[in-house]
Order: C-alpha cells, then sequence, then structure tokens
C-alpha cells in the first residue's frame, strides 16, 4: 500500500528490484493480494472464480493491521484489467501490480552489478 501511495505522489517513478524478477509473462511469482481481515474468505472466494489460486500469508500482518493472500496460478496477460478487478473486489486494499502507474525507470540488481532500464 505504502509503496502505491509513494509510486501515485512521486513524478518520477523508480523501481528496484533483483533480476530473478523480470519475466516475460507476469504470473511466474504468486500474486500479493492485501486484504482487509474481515473479507479474507470472500476475496479467496472471488479470486477463485477469477481463476486464481489465493494462498493465506499465515503470520504476517501489514503495516497497515492488514492480512496478504498470495495468489498463484495465473498468467497475466491484461496487468491493468487485473489490477483493476482485484482492486474493485469490496475488501482488497491493493495488490502487487503496478500497471497502471507502470516504473518509469526500473533498477535490477544481479550478481555482476545493476542494470538500468528506462520506460519507453
Amino acid at each position: 500500500t505504502r509503496e502505491k501511495i509513494i509510486a501515485a505522489a512521486s513524478e518520477k517513478f523508480v523501481c528496484i528490484a533483483d533480476e530473478s524478477k523480470l519475466v516475460d509473462v507476469l504470473g511466474k511469482f504468486p500474486l500479493p493480494v492485501e486484504v482487509v481481515p474481515m473479507s479474507r474468505s470472500y476475496v479467496a472466494r472471488e479470486i477463485v472464480k477469477m481463476g486464481g489460486q489465493p494462498v493465506y500469508r499465515e503470520g504476517f500482518i501489514t503495516d497497515n493491521s492488514n492480512v496478504i493472500l498470495d495468489v498463484h496460478g495465473w498468467d497475466i496477460m491484461e496487468s491493468i484489467k487485473l489490477e483493476t478487478e482485484l482492486n474493485n473486489l469490496v475488501g482488497v486494499v491493493t495488490n502487487g501490480l503496478f500497471a497502471m502507474r507502470p516504473a518509469d525507470v526500473l533498477l535490477l540488481g544481479s550478481e555482476s552489478g545493476t542494470k538500468t532500464i528506462y520506460a519507453t
């Protein structure tokens, strides 16, 4: 949540990640979805209807006292659409997609150094 607030308020969004996060198709890694605790079961059922496989991240509470569902099983081809659909579910605070506010600069760390990628 805080990352998205900062990205939205920033003139330039710089994303820092390790090179393992760079993939051709989103969905290789589970997608975190931050959820108000009371809505966890409802949101999980809705995600299943959307074709995802949500897994409750046990023992973890966000900075804003919410819980995380890690969603497996999606090949994410329409990231803006999915980000919007998830955020429109009652009880979802936000999710790990930054499709509506993509990075202007991506810094990818690796054992051999840092690679800088600029948005076109």
